[in-house]
């Protein structure tokens, strides 16, 4: 079937989830919708094949991946970093080379900082990146609105969780989407 090429789809998709540490968490706006949305993701990935990967930033100073996240990772391995964009960490680009795909569903902490710089790279390497709007924060609204609207005027497609996962899922009469179903009741 021919489809729009900005919907996601689980053969060319890759989740990744940027610093959802516990000093930051504690600090960004919304933290139980991004919370739920984050555990919502790392359900799904799975039931599509959907490979996850996982970032930190500076753990000595703020903290690990917090719990309720932690518990839902298929393994918990992250890439540490200490610069703010993924790119440049050599682990991070390892691992989405080693997965050959070219579309990143991104999440996590901070829109206007981390999650920013990293679409931005992505989208100049040619990656399609679609940003889960209500799975990213920061600790003011204005940053978080206003990063979304640059990443979306320089090519990524801003969504929602639900949306992108529905887009994967494609069809409503197998297994996987009665599993799905399960995940968003």
């Amino acid at each position: 079937m021919r489809r729009h090429p900005s919907l996601a789809n689980a053969e060319d998709s890759l989740v990744v989830i940027i610093d959802p540490q516990e000093k930051l968490m504690r600090a960004v706006e919304r933290r139980e919708e991004i919370t739920r949305n984050l555990r919502l993701l790392l359900r799904f990935a799975p039931i599509y094949g959907v490979p996850v990967v996982l970032t930190e930033h500076y753990p000595q100073g703020l903290g690990y991946t917090v719990d309720e996240v932690k518990e839902v990772l298929p393994e918990y391995r992250p890439i540490i970093k200490r610069i703010f964009s993924c790119f440049g960490v050599e682990e991070f680009e390892r691992e989405l080379a080693a997965s050959g795909r070219k579309r990143l569903l991104v999440a996590g902490i901070e829109t206007h900082i981390c999650v920013a710089q990293t679409v931005l790279d992505a989208l100049h390497r040619g990656y399609v990146v679609q940003v889960l709007a209500d799975a990213v924060s920061s600790r003011r609204e204005g940053d978080h609105r206003l990063a979304l609207e640059r990443m979306a005027r320089e090519g990524a497609v801003v969504t929602t969780t639900e949306a992108a996962m529905y887009e994967i899922a494609v069809r409503a009469d197998d297994e996987n989407f009665r599993r799905l179903l399960e995940l968003v009741k």
